[in-house]
């Protein structure tokens, strides 16, 4: 198939998986839709060398503007907000470290921003930005404080956000992001290294995260969905190539860190972001530079990125992750050269750089209800969030 082919190809079958039950490593560069992937109970070999594909989707980046962003030809910026400051239009000074974030949807066509701030107490947890239906800020607050290196999280059909805790006793909390109802602690989701959660509408399931080299790969199922107060918390494990999901016998990690109380775990190196796109689970693990995928439906659990074996790509140093409806995702880096790369059937393609920074990492990539704003930060020298429109597809 020739480049122009990969790229023009239906970006949702290139990401959909094929084959049940087993664990499968995608080959030269991602699986397309001319390649199923391999059978049930088999796997293949990582390639070592691969050729890479041309970007063609959005094109080539722009020189850097006057936010030090270089974006693809029409596209703009404005900075939303940048720590030790006020929010521009509100009294509120944005905390440092902002880091995973998320959009809500407002009944009057406005939104509201959501994002973690991980610093130690008292100033780690959560803030908000509201947004008017014409995309002005109208309002700024804290939602959460206190807590303690509040990372990643992920956002609920329900209007909740669910931020994690960066530390070996780090919780979920739970926070409105209408700011109606206290925040809660919810304790029954785990006591670990909490990166990012994601919610599987279709079972009624939260994906976890976990940021350790020797970390693990967590399901909540609650007993009473969407209350999250209590539940069963399962971890994966393989027998052999088959994905098996063991009960956590001490999610409280009272005695031993979760990670270790099941044989058989599966090791993640580094859980970064998560997110749900067409039923299948997308994460990714930072120590290894891979994209993982995983299908409730068939029990499959995948590599779909690694950068050891595409050497040339834009894309290293994966971390936060968001998608689109139109089956494209979008990997924010934690080194690498603080981009936000578009991974859209065999191509890895740069979307936004932040030049001139040094000491921080891409954070909190995600869209505007509407779609048509993308918010990523930069998180240190100094804390900026962008907001960038243009003809996103």
């Amino acid at each position: 198939m020739t480049n122009e082919g990969v790229s023009r190809m239906n970006r949702r079958d290139v990401l959909r998986l094929g084959g049940t039950g087993a664990v499968v490593v995608a080959g030269a560069r991602w699986l397309t839709a001319c390649d199923p992937g391999p059978p049930a109970g088999s796997t293949t070999t990582l390639a070592t060398t691969t050729t890479v594909v041309p970007p063609t989707t959005y094109g080539p980046l722009g020189a850097t503007n006057g936010h030090g962003l270089r974006l693809p030809a029409g596209f703009t910026s404005r900075v939303i907000a940048t720590s030790g400051y006020r929010v521009p239009g509100t009294e509120y000074v944005w905390p440092g470290d902002p880091d995973g974030a998320a959009t809500f949807a407002l009944p009057d066509g406005g939104w509201v921003y959501v994002q973690n701030h991980e610093s130690y107490p008292p100033f780690g947890g959560v803030s908000r930005i509201v947004f008017a239906a014409d995309g002005t800020v109208v309002g700024a607050e804290r939602l959460l404080g206190g807590t303690t290196r509040n990372c990643a999280g992920g956002a609920t059909p329900w209007g909740t956000w669910l931020s994690g805790e960066e530390v070996d006793t780090g919780r979920i909390w739970e926070v409105d992001a209408f700011g109606v109802n206290p925040p809660a602690a919810r304790p029954a989701m785990g006591v670990f290294n909490h990166e990012a959660a994601a919610v599987h509408v279709a079972t009624q399931t939260i994906y976890l995260t976990e940021d350790k080299p020797d970390g693990a790969l967590y399901r909540f199922r609650p007993d009473t969905y969407p209350d999250l107060a209590s539940g069963l918390l399962e971890v994966l494990t393989l027998d052999g190539e088959t994905v098996v999901w063991a009960e956590v016998p001490d999610p409280s990690a009272s005695s031993h860190s979760t990670r270790n109380q099941v044989a058989g775990t599966h090791r993640f190196d580094g859980g970064e972001g998560i997110c749900v796109l067409d039923g299948v689970v997308y994460f990714t693990t930072k120590g290894d530079n891979r994209v993982w995928s995983y299908s409730p439906a068939t029990n499959q659990l995948a590599v779909r990125y690694d950068a050891v074996a595409v050497p040339m790509s834009a894309l290293s140093g994966v971390d936060n992750l968001t998608s689109r409806a139109s089956g494209d995702l979008f990997v924010a880096e934690d080194g690498g050269d603080m981009q936000v790369v578009m991974i859209s059937g065999g191509v890895a393609e740069p979307i936004v750089q932040v030049s001139g920074v040094d000491g921080s990492e891409m954070t909190g990539v995600v869209f505007d209800p509407s779609g048509t704003r993308m918010y990523v930060t930069s998180q240190r020298n100094p804390g900026r969030v962008y907001e960038i429109s243009g003809p996103w597809v």
